[in-house]
């Protein structure tokens, strides 16, 4: 008797997680765009993730750089959070996205690495748009948190399926939007920290960071994380 009851409790307890869950889904894919079932997926994940760790935590924000990345789990007593969304840009409303995600919890740092997938697009906007974007999110992500950092997104390379012909069409956009980043970072009250030198090969195929290119990427993260702990 008593091995059914626990199992009958057992069953119930899954149902009501599963439920809340779904509704959860439900509940941000009505506020999703259509084809968007990775990033509610993606926001879904980072709710549980948070709902399941300490207090304030660090929130490295991206895209699929970040959510590809290792993160370390904690710095100075702070959960480190990855809430990396693959394909996310400066369009991607991605405080729209994080803050249904953090519930209640106030992020005690927000460390953002975006800016690639920007100058991917078929036609990329100029850098005072695209810097205009950035910034918009960078004051939205602030008044989540007091320590707001942005990381340098890295360059891309020519390698694999990424051509030269590629590489020179995305090189003037990546070098204007990488340029932009200090200047708005200042104006939006955000520390810039820029990614040390990358050696070349530093992608698996031109975009995506392979181990080489995550040492450098790591480095800059840790140093937002000891900028955030002090």
């Amino acid at each position: 008797m008593a091995v059914k009851t626990q199992a009958r409790l057992g069953f119930v307890l899954f149902a009501v997680i599963a439920a809340a869950a779904a509704t959860f889904v439900l509940v941000r894919r009505s506020a999703a765009p259509a084809g968007s079932d990775h990033r509610t997926v993606r926001q879904l994940v980072v709710h549980y993730n948070l709902l399941s760790r300490a207090d304030d935590p660090i929130i490295v924000l991206g895209d699929s750089i970040v959510e590809a990345a290792t993160l370390q789990a904690s710095a100075c007593g702070h959960p480190i959070v990855n809430a990396g969304l693959a394909g996310a840009g400066t369009r991607s409303d991605l405080a729209g996205w994080l803050k249904p995600a953090l519930g209640p919890k106030r992020p005690f740092a927000i460390i953002v690495s975006l800016g690639v997938n920007d100058a991917l697009t078929a036609k990329p906007d100029s850098s005072q748009v695209f810097a205009g974007r950035y910034e918009a999110l960078l004051r939205e992500l602030a008044t989540l948190t007091q320590r707001l950092f942005i990381i340098e997104f890295p360059p891309v390379e020519v390698r694999g399926p990424f051509t030269a012909a590629m590489e020179k069409a995305t090189a003037a956009s990546i070098t204007g939007y990488r340029a932009a980043l200090p200047d708005l970072a200042r104006r939006a009250g955000a520390t810039f920290l820029p990614l040390p030198p990358m050696e070349a090969p530093f992608t698996l195929e031109g975009i995506h960071l392979n181990a080489a290119g995550y040492r450098s990427w790591d480095q800059a993260i840790q140093q937002a994380t000891e900028f955030a702990c002090r």
